[in-house]
């Protein structure tokens, strides 16, 4: 009886041990990702809506309406160096009503990357997942990725991230001519599964003060003997209370030996003003002169694949407070008539959208 006591004894002091152990590691790892976080910044993005399909080219769609995050952002920044930061964004979104499988909001790695700034050489570098510079320019013009892509992003005419290196900077020491190079998989935020790679190039120029010109060009390589390249120009202007761009837009898809190339053809007005402290108005206009072949697939936005398309993007921005806006804004989808089959019906979609970051 007595070696059973002693046993229980020692069996209750060892859990205790083993609970006071386990304490001071959690304690000490708490210290430690508190220490962490504090050193770094922690951010983040949310853009949800109300929407409703007023009319839909795509019968089985008609009158739906609900709830949805198109985008959730949560950052993470921390300077390691004086001039070395690193960065990890994970991205996360409400499946969209056109989606083949409407499960759970499951977030994923966007950005993931160790940023290197020169200022003596007027140079930022990047390696790892990062941002390309396909859109970048683009979406600061255009300032509401809130309501939209932009439209090379929203018809997948490129990719907003890709894994690989990069480098931007200014050739003079006022900034008025800048570059943005990488080098990069080719496949986006997916794993490398090929040699193949793309090439990115931006050249940008704002010779007096407001006014934004923009050249660009990307090229890659694909499978089965596959190059895509596409360029743009683009031409923008902010001042003040304004902003206003217009951009054109060309890619090409070359298929390989006896197959025939496909081209896509694209512009976009796009603008918004300041209307008063707290107010704003927002307008934009895509022509895509070519039919989105996988159109169908936009998450959100999606367009019928038959026929080319025109999309009118009409908003107001109302922001109650800081770092928080609610956008109504209306999306209508007008077609062409396709080479083959019926016209499709417009497409008008009246969103409520609330935008807000911390």
């Amino acid at each position: 009886m007595k070696l059973k006591v002693n046993h229980s004894i020692k069996r209750v002091l060892k859990n205790c041990q083993c609970l006071l152990s386990a304490l001071s590691i959690a304690t000490l790892l708490s210290s430690a990702s508190l220490s962490w976080s504090q050193n770094g910044k922690i951010s983040g993005d949310y853009i949800g809506d109300y929407y409703y399909l007023a009319s839909v080219h795509n019968e089985d769609w008609q009158g739906r309406h609900g709830f949805q995050y198109r985008r959730i952002y949560l950052n993470y920044d921390k300077d390691i160096a004086d001039d070395l930061v690193i960065r990890l964004r994970f991205e996360m979104n409400s499946p969209s009503f056109n989606a083949k499988e409407l499960g759970k909001i499951a977030p994923f790695v966007k950005h993931g990357y160790l940023k290197w700034s020169n200022s003596d050489w007027r140079t930022t570098s990047y390696f790892g997942l990062i941002g390309t510079p396909t859109f970048a320019t683009v979406e600061q013009i255009w300032g509401y990725r809130s309501v939209a892509k932009t439209l090379e992003d929203l018809h997948k005419l490129g990719s907003s991230t890709d894994f690989g290196a990069a480098v931007k900077g200014s050739f003079d020491a006022d900034k008025k001519f800048s570059y943005h190079a990488m080098l990069g998989n080719g496949a986006g935020t997916k794993g490398e599964a090929n040699s193949d790679k793309k090439a990115y190039l931006s050249l940008t120029a704002r010779p007096v003060e407001g006014l934004i010109a923009e050249v660009y060009g990307e090229f890659g390589t694909g499978t089965d003997q596959t190059s895509n390249y596409m360029f743009h120009g683009l031409l923008g202007y902010q001042r003040d209370q304004l902003n206003l761009g217009l951009l054109m837009s060309n890619k090409t898809s070359q298929k390989g030996k006896d197959k025939e190339d496909e081209a896509r053809l694209a512009g976009s007005v796009f603008g918004s003003m300041q209307l008063g402290d707290n107010l704003a108005a927002l307008a934009r206009v895509d022509r895509n002169f070519d039919p989105h072949v996988t159109g169908e697939k936009i998450s959100y936005l999606p367009h019928a694949a038959t026929a080319a398309s025109n999309t009118i993007i009409l908003g107001v921005d109302w922001s109650p407070a800081t770092n928080t806006h609610i956008i109504p804004n209306l999306v209508a989808i007008l077609y062409d008539e396709p080479d083959k089959g019926n016209k499709p019906d417009m497409d008008l979609q009246p969103r409520l959208t609330l935008y807000y970051k911390f």
